[in-house]
């Protein structure tokens, strides 16, 4: 609660800008406030099934799981629109060949299902690593121009597939966290690669907002460096996310590096505990760093460790930290005529277990995240969909049928 309260007192004066002035730009044909990011898969299998139409049908996956009367809770609950991630991979596998149309339809079936339940869409491609019995992932995407030429026309016809659906309520973001020119070397492919995918969904769908992105994991630093006036379109949104402070975010995640591993058990914000209870818990972080990572790393990651720690352990720091994506994306759309209703908070959150790690991150925890997050978004006039139904950062179902804490439901519910 003090964290919240001193946030509404740092945005009260970005607040007043806010209301005493109007934006140039136009509005998109599609609009939305409140959001959650629905799972990609739960079962899915190896790509070696996927000419199976009991394997991979109804497409995407969630849809063996979920009703109607699942999506409308969600209506229910405050949400008014999802974001669906579509794996694109298995339109590019020679799997498919036979089912191909089957899969298009399935998803523009599974957008109007979720329009049904009386809550808006965006059907987000949403490319994951190559690997698990699959062979082609964003890597494979990024790295062979053959490869992202048919990914181009796989978001041309998808592009087509929606594009006889209303457009005020289905948006088509034609790529999901685009890994590259994440190095500091200078180079900067996206740009081109994005006009490209814009190109053909276009092309396709003249009448659907299409949600566009940054750089490197659609981080805030990279949504500014893109000229939006390259993109010659009044009909976009456009996204970034933020899992900031990572290291508070993504505890115990084994695929996030080298270091988050070894974090388990810090709490929301870091001064929810005693310092003296925050200092044991570092300690044991740190035993952990010693005893098991490997001894080249072993005083980086404790000094990075520390480093962390001190950008974050005041609620004015954390603040700082939490803020600094919004105020980068706000400052770049108002140089840029961008209205605050076309930009939103793609994707955020919190874990609550790693797949296989005992650890459970305390759902008053999350809870605090959650609503301080959306409290800076919706300071800023921005939209926010939060990952997601399922899965480490569930917030309704957590793995294996069994269902999240909800603390972070009932948080939301509360912005009624």
């Amino acid at each position: 609660m003090a964290l919240l309260k001193a946030m509404i007192k740092t945005l009260m004066p970005a607040l007043l800008v806010l209301a005493a002035s109007a934006l140039p730009g136009h509005a998109a044909s599609f609009s939305m406030k409140r959001g959650l990011n629905l799972d990609q898969w739960t079962t899915w299998v190896g790509e070696d099934k996927w000419n199976d139409p009991q394997a991979i049908l109804p497409y995407p996956e969630w849809r063996k799981f979920l009703n109607e009367d699942d999506l409308k809770a969600l209506k229910a609950a405050g949400f008014d629109f999802l974001r669906m991630p579509v794996d694109p991979s298995p339109f590019m596998s020679d799997q498919t060949l036979a089912l191909r149309d089957d899969l298009y339809a399935s998803v523009r079936d599974s957008a109007r299902m979720i329009n049904r339940a009386g809550l808006k869409v965006i059907v987000d491609m949403h490319l994951i690593p190559a690997g698990g019995g699959r062979e082609i992932g964003m890597g494979q995407v990024m790295d062979d121009p053959a490869t992202f030429d048919a990914y181009v026309e796989v978001i041309r016809k998808m592009a087509r597939a929606l594009a006889s659906e209303d457009p005020t309520q289905v948006a088509f973001e034609p790529m999901n966290e685009p890994i590259v020119d994440c190095d500091s070397d200078g180079t900067s492919l996206w740009p081109e690669r994005q006009q490209k995918l814009f190109a053909a969904a276009r092309a396709s769908a003249t009448r659907l907002t299409l949600i566009l992105t940054g750089a490197c994991y659609s981080n805030a630093a990279s949504l500014v460096k893109i000229d939006p006036k390259t993109i010659p379109d009044d009909n976009i949104i456009w996204t970034f996310h933020s899992y900031d402070p990572f290291l508070l975010t993504h505890q115990g995640a084994t695929w996030a590096g080298d270091f988050i591993p070894y974090v388990t058990g810090l709490p929301y914000p870091l001064t929810a505990v005693p310092r003296a209870e925050l200092d044991a818990k570092l300690d044991a972080i740190r035993a952990k760093m010693k005893a098991e990572a490997p001894w080249t790393r072993r005083n980086g990651l404790l000094a990075y460790l520390d480093e962390q720690v001190a950008s974050m352990d005041t609620d004015q720091k954390l603040l700082g930290v939490m803020g600094a994506p919004f105020e980068k994306v706000n400052a770049w759309a108002k140089a840029n005529g961008i209205k605050p209703e076309n930009i939103t908070l793609g994707e955020f959150g919190m874990i609550r277990q790693e797949y296989g790690n005992p650890y459970v991150m305390p759902p008053q925890y999350r809870a605090a995240y959650v609503k301080d997050m959306i409290a800076r978004a919706e300071a800023h006039g921005f939209s926010w969909s939060v990952w997601s139904f399922g899965g480490a950062f569930g917030i309704v179902d957590a793995f294996n049928g069994e269902k999240a804490e909800p603390a972070v439901m009932d948080a939301i519910r509360s912005l009624h």
